[in-house]
């Protein structure tokens, strides 16, 4: 895991245990998670539209250019 050993791994836990305090790692951890969360749902809506996107097999329907006032007038 990224070149650390077991004690690097301890230290770092160590160290986040005083900074941070017992009580307020678990909501530093469920934040996080919550984080992770929602960051992997835009990614998925994103993906999903841009799937929507390419695999669209109409195009979208051509507007004629004339107006019925147009129309109107030159009958």
């Amino acid at each position: 895991m990224l070149g650390m050993g077991p004690w690097e791994i301890v230290m770092i836990l160590i160290v986040v245990l005083l900074v941070f305090g017992a009580k307020r790692i678990p909501e530093i951890a469920q934040s996080l998670g919550k984080g992770i969360t929602e960051f992997k749902r835009g990614v998925k809506d994103v993906q999903s539209e841009i799937e929507n996107n390419v695999n669209a097999t109409t195009p979208p329907e051509q507007q004629s250019t004339q107006t019925p006032s147009d129309t109107a007038t030159k009958s």
